[in-house]
């Protein structure tokens, strides 16, 4: 038995040279295909695809702009209003996308606002300095192939994108800016993200991680570009891409990969395109396809009555597939209300509903317990982030705060009230990573954040009590002064998540998995860099066989599912049992273990652990971060003991 107690980079020194129909010096040719005229460029997979014939940018820039051509030339400020055709809906829903987007009512010289603008402006000067267009990328080190390197080229656009669009930025308005973002897209729809090229890598990259980059950047582009919107036949091209590559089917059966937040996604591609290209009937279909996300599950991907949310069949996903779902429907209710095509589908009180049911529990002093974000625990500092900011478990959280903030916009006003006092007190309690200065966010997640803070509602105090969430295998513990998180694994849910090169050796985190945190001074215990440094056989809580495991045991996306149904517990709201029937990811391991969630500990057991793997077994009592000086003292039974082996 144990006790647990608890400098700006320049873009173009001069005008950027002439585009025409011809390609750039150095790209292979080959016969021209479908449009006439123009050159062709072999995709990364080998077919020949046509290099578009030029509208001319430059003429259409010198034309809209004055002929403003050197980087940094001003133009009219974003902010400031500009002729446009007559005012219709869908030029109405464009702008409020952007507005989503982007932000309104800032002041683009105060903080955090100005230190936003200026990184997205030394970015997009970064970006634009390096576009190197080539047969097989738009930057040399994005390339096509694998399908990743092309969302993260739109991405890129679209920086560049806010960039020019965005008072403060240092390139607000600058026309060589507007070209390089113009060729960017050109390039990247004659290259391999265009209509009839064939799909290859992921999935995600071509239905969801690319269109909404485009769609916003075109969003973008049609609102903020001097002249007006591009000329119709340019975007065209772009919106047959989307329809090629996320066609009406894939709105059609609520299965595969169109399911939970996946559908939510396909459904904010789908209601973007229908808003460029002035296509009713697409908004209604996307609107119409967000129906089966709303009622409660009772297997497989989705919200569930107790307030478990999953993703990929089995892997408890509140903290990042949740966020998704939960910031794409707030983007949507929030672009549609008081249009025809409002979201009026009663049941997605069920969504609206779940921010106290379903994630609040979850969150921590304005972090995301890691035991509810799959393989997404392992990202920490990515390579392939060119903003640089390290995920972690209050990166997630914070990310969940911005959406709450974001879904009360169309909240009726209780239920607003009651999500900005959700919000304000994680605001005031996170006292590891401030969430008014997180570099995550946007300048318009910035806004809306600071407007909740600022606002009259009264900062909700740490909730108290314990929730169980049968469906995903997992507990949550409150008392006053700490908190404690419980992971277990069944044929439910999996022991643990990869895939895409992520969380190779996440194998244990389903065998019992306890954190917990003390306080106002432990919010950062499972932040800095934990999952890299700690050891992955002595995950806090565990029982586990030693047996050497290899990358990704088991399978990837939720495959790894132990033959066990014994997993659950009871709580009267405040106190909990809880069991699990433990059987090993890849060993002979079995065990019950118990927990008893009491006012001032938990009381942990173990009967029966056997196994025959010729290797030792290990309870994992605890496993914590002492600190950068590392001085933090333990105690058994209230006796201090020596730390070192």
């Amino acid at each position: 038995m144990v006790f647990l107690s608890v400098p700006r980079a320049p873009c173009y020194t001069g005008a950027p040279p002439a585009k025409s129909a011809a390609p750039q010096a150095g790209w292979p040719v080959g016969p021209a295909i479908g449009r006439t005229p123009s050159a062709a460029v072999p995709s990364p997979k080998g077919t020949t695809v046509p290099y578009p014939s030029a509208w001319s940018r430059r003429a259409f820039l010198a034309a809209t702009a004055g002929g403003a051509a050197v980087l940094g030339a001003a133009a009219p400020a974003a902010s400031a209003p500009r002729p446009s055709a007559p005012d219709d809906v869908f030029a109405a829903l464009r702008r409020r996308w952007v507005d989503l987007v982007l932000g309104t009512g800032v002041d683009p010289a105060a903080e955090p606002y100005a230190r936003a603008l200026r990184e997205t402006g030394e970015l997009a000067g970064r970006f634009a300095a390096a576009m190197r267009p080539a047969a097989a990328s738009l930057w040399p080190d994005q390339p096509f192939d694998p399908s990743a390197g092309i969302t993260r080229s739109y991405t890129r656009l679209h920086t560049m994108a806010e960039a020019y669009a965005q008072p403060g930025t240092g390139l607000t308005g600058d026309a060589a800016l507007a070209d390089a973002v113009l060729t960017g897209l050109d390039h990247l729809e004659a290259a391999v993200y265009h209509a009839g090229a064939d799909r290859y890598g992921n999935w995600w990259d071509w239905q969801i991680g690319s269109p909404q980059q485009l769609l916003d950047t075109l969003a973008v582009l049609d609102t903020h570009l001097p002249g007006g919107p591009l000329p119709d036949d340019h975007r065209a091209r772009h919106l047959a891409a989307v329809d090629h590559f996320v066609p009406d089917s894939a709105l059609g059966a609520y299965t595969g990969t169109s399911t939970g937040a996946n559908r939510v996604d396909l459904c904010r591609v789908v209601v973007l395109r229908g808003v460029l290209g002035r296509t009713p009937a697409k908004i209604a279909l996307a609107r119409d396809a967000l129906s089966p996300v709303f009622p409660y599950v009772t297997h497989g991907d989705g919200l569930y009555a107790d307030g478990s949310f999953i993703q990929h069949t089995a892997v408890a996903y509140s903290g990042t597939y949740g966020y998704v779902l939960l910031d794409g429907i707030g983007r949507l209710l929030a672009l549609l209300t008081g249009t025809e095509w409002a979201v009026t589908d009663p049941v997605r009180r069920t969504v609206l509903d779940s921010v106290t049911h379903a994630y609040a529990p979850l969150l921590h002093d304005g972090l995301m317990m890691d035991m509810v974000s799959g393989r997404a625990v392992s990202r920490g500092d990515l390579l392939t982030d060119d903003r640089r900011v390290p995920r972690s478990d209050h990166y997630h959280g914070h990310a969940l705060l911005a959406a709450v903030a974001l879904l009360a916009e169309s909240a009726d006003p209780t239920a607003r009230t009651r999500w900005h006092a959700l919000v304000k007190g994680h605001i005031a309690r996170d006292r590891v990573l401030p969430v008014r200065t997180d570099r995550q966010y946007t300048v318009a997640d910035l806004a809306r954040l600071a407007a909740v803070a600022d606002g009259p509602a009264a900062p909700a105090p740490e909730p108290d009590g314990h929730r169980l969430f049968p469906a995903m295998d997992r507990a949550v513990h409150r008392r006053p002064g700490w908190t404690a998180g419980l992971a277990m694994a069944s044929a439910r849910i999996a022991h643990y998540e990869n895939g895409n090169g992520e969380n190779p050796h996440g194998w244990h985190t389903g065998s019992g998995m306890l954190s917990w945190w003390a306080g106002e001074t432990g919010g950062g215990q499972y932040t800095d860099a934990y999952w890299p440094t700690v050891d992955p056989y002595r995950l806090p809580g565990t029982t586990v066989s030693t047996k050497r495991l290899a990358d990704n045991e088991g399978g990837a996306f939720g495959a790894p599912r132990p033959d066990v149904r014994g997993v659950g517990g009871t709580t009267d709201g405040t106190y909990a049992a809880v069991g699990q029937h433990l059987r090993g990811l890849g060993s002979t391991l079995t065990a019950h273990k118990s927990w008893f969630f009491l006012d001032d500990t938990v009381v942990c057991l173990g009967a029966g652990i056997t196994a025959h793997d010729g290797v030792p077994v290990e309870t994992i009592v605890d496993n914590r971060a002492l600190g950068a000086a590392g001085r933090a003292a333990l105690t058994v039974d209230g006796r201090p003991q020596p730390t070192a082996p």
